[in-house]
């Protein structure tokens, strides 16, 4: 007499089929249920997101309120002896500002925020992953920094500064940007204990890509030494590829060291982020 061994293992918690996670006509899995995770997230964000003024100023009026700052410097410089225009260089910098302001800054204290209220730590003990807390808080900011870059791009192309020459390299400027600026929100949020010292953590940062990484003063104006150098910083990639898809002048070899050089720091920051982020209040 034989009997039948069940060698099947037993689901894990939570990974049972739930409806929506087959399709019913051909009964395979989809990825429907992860992106309704993100967009329940997202969604959430955006709400948390509208409701705090601060942020809302500061990442909708600061990043077009600067440029016009930089302007009288600008006038100082023989931009056309580098191929450059006022109006792409000003558009350059709106984008690496908003990537700053809208992107960087407003992620550091949300995610800093949302570790001290316990909002992470108990979002890990359902069905998201890290990953998806992470990209899912992330996107209200990212959508606001690409909403403003396009926005940006659109008016300074029928105002003054042209169509761009090269718009692939601006298109992946901006969101080469957009990813490496939420990571680095996400790593230097690690290192934040509270949201009221978020603002000074972000700090060391942002001054250092607003002055070197040809936000503020374009790259190409500097002395070679010095640009070389700036050229390394983590926005720097991003901000020579928007600005040279924008004037053209950037070679197939200097948008691929761009390209690389950008890729590198995604990388590092994104292994950092998964090594030393924080789920749980810093005491």
């Amino acid at each position: 007499m034989s009997t039948r061994t069940d060698t099947t293992a037993p689901a894990r918690p939570g990974t049972a089929d739930r409806p929506g996670d087959r399709d019913h006509r051909t009964g395979r899995a989809t990825l429907a249920p992860a992106a309704r995770r993100l967009r329940a997230l997202a969604r959430a964000e955006f709400t948390l997101l509208g409701r705090n003024r601060t942020v809302i100023v500061t990442a909708l009026l600061v990043p077009l309120a600067l440029p016009f700052s930089v302007r009288p410097a600008l006038d100082r410089i023989d931009l056309r002896a580098q191929g450059l225009s006022v109006g792409a260089v000003m558009l350059t910098a709106a984008i690496g500002f908003s990537l700053l302001f809208a992107v960087y800054t407003s992620l550091v204290s949300a995610f800093v925020a949302r570790r001290e209220e316990l909002v992470l730590k108990r979002l890990r003990t359902g069905e998201l992953g890290d990953g998806e807390i992470l990209v899912g808080t992330a996107l209200p900011a990212m959508s606001l920094g690409l909403a403003q870059a396009v926005v940006l791009s659109v008016g300074c192309t029928l105002l003054d500064a042209g169509a761009p020459e090269a718009v692939y390299l601006t298109v992946l400027g901006v969101l080469l940007g957009l990813v490496l600026c939420a990571a680095l929100a996400a790593l230097t949020a690690a290192v934040t204990r509270t949201a009221e010292s978020a603002q000074v953590t972000a700090l060391p940062l942002l001054f250092i890509s607003m002055i070197g990484s040809g936000i503020a003063i374009p790259t190409e104006v500097m002395p070679d030494r010095l640009a070389a150098v700036c050229e390394l910083l983590p926005l720097s990639p991003a901000i020579r590829l928007v600005r040279g898809g924008w004037t053209g002048q950037l070679t197939a070899f200097e948008a691929l060291a761009a390209l690389a050089t950008a890729l590198a720091w995604t990388v590092v920051a994104v292994f950092a982020v998964r090594r030393w982020f924080r789920w749980e209040p810093r005491r």
